[in-house]
């Protein structure tokens, strides 16, 4: 394996500092932690003047279609539809 190189050169300032959460800046944290409930992930910090900031974070994998093909003769032919991408249908 080898490492690929970008063209992006950045600092380490700019790669530490991050996204960056407006009000957040200059407050003291009290305390921080995460969990997971019903497949979320929950981090929280909450800081000394009684407010928090919280990210919510879930994956999903989605089912788009599942189907019965035909290969005998080098085509593709579908033969049956099992199940559909449920945002198709809206």
């Amino acid at each position: 394996m080898t490492k690929r190189k970008t063209g992006v050169k950045l600092s380490p300032k700019v790669v530490m500092r991050g996204r960056q959460y407006p009000g957040v800046s200059g407050k003291i944290v009290d305390w921080a932690d995460h969990k997971f409930e019903e497949g979320i992930l929950y981090i929280r910090v909450r800081f000394i003047g009684k407010t928090e900031l919280c990210w919510r974070i879930t994956t999903s994998i989605l089912l788009e279609e599942a189907d019965l093909s035909d290969w005998k003769d080098g085509n593709f032919r579908q033969l049956r539809v099992f199940a559909h991408d449920e945002r198709d249908s809206e």
